[in-house]
Order: C-alpha cells, then sequence, then structure tokens
C-alpha cells in the first residue's frame, strides 16, 4: 500500500532553515502530484507548497520567497526546504500524495520555530 514518511523536522530559532523529507513507496511516484502541508494548534490544515507531476509548483503566499518544494524522482522523495523561519511557520507539517485519483498522507512531522 501508499506509504509516506516524513523526517527533517525539529526546533529551530527564528531566521533559522529546515529541510523536511518524504520518502513514498507502494505508489509510482513519478506520475503523482505531491504537497506539504501544516496544521498548528487550533487551526484548520493548510496547504503549504505543492508540485506536479511535471514539476510545476505553487505556494501559500505566507511562504512564497521562503521556502521550496521539490522533487526527485528516482528516489521517490519529495523536499521541503524552509529558509527565514518564523514562529508562526510552527506546525506539524504533513506530506500528502495524489495518486490515481486519491489522496494520501503521511504521519506528520513537528517543526517548531523559537523567537
Amino acid at each position: 500500500q501508499v506509504q509516506l514518511v516524513e523526517s527533517g523536522g525539529g526546533l529551530v530559532q527564528a531566521g533559522g532553515s529546515l529541510r523536511l523529507s518524504c520518502a513514498a513507496s507502494g505508489m509510482i511516484f513519478s506520475i503523482s502530484g505531491m504537497g506539504w502541508y501544516r496544521q498548528a494548534p487550533g487551526k484548520q490544515r493548510e496547504l503549504v507548497a505543492a508540485i506536479t507531476r511535471g514539476d510545476t509548483t505553487n505556494y501559500a503566499d505566507s511562504v512564497k520567497g521562503r521556502f521550496s518544494i521539490s522533487r526527485v524522482n528516482a528516489k521517490n522523495t519529495v523536499y521541503l526546504q524552509m529558509n527565514s523561519l518564523k514562529p508562526e511557520d510552527t506546525a506539524v507539517y504533513y506530506c500528502r500524495a495524489d495518486y490515481l485519483g486519491r489522496n494520501y498522507w503521511g504521519q506528520g512531522t513537528q517543526v517548531t520555530v523559537s523567537s
């Protein structure tokens, strides 16, 4: 079955950087759309960044210019490079795959940005 495993979260000071990874298995990664979402306490889950099978990307306005999504199909992995982190970026970050008409989610990784 499809599995998504996120890694790379942690605690970082404001202005710092982190790179999240999401390793996929049980699917043909190259034909899937991939995305990163986040959910802060008491808030709804929101889209952070997405990348299509054709490498078209889109970003939430709040992260444009600071975050970058990329994928390496040979490694079945999607990345989220996060720079200039702010305390308001603190959340659980989830990877999502849009594959053959269904959505699949990872278990999430915590990102905490201290001021």
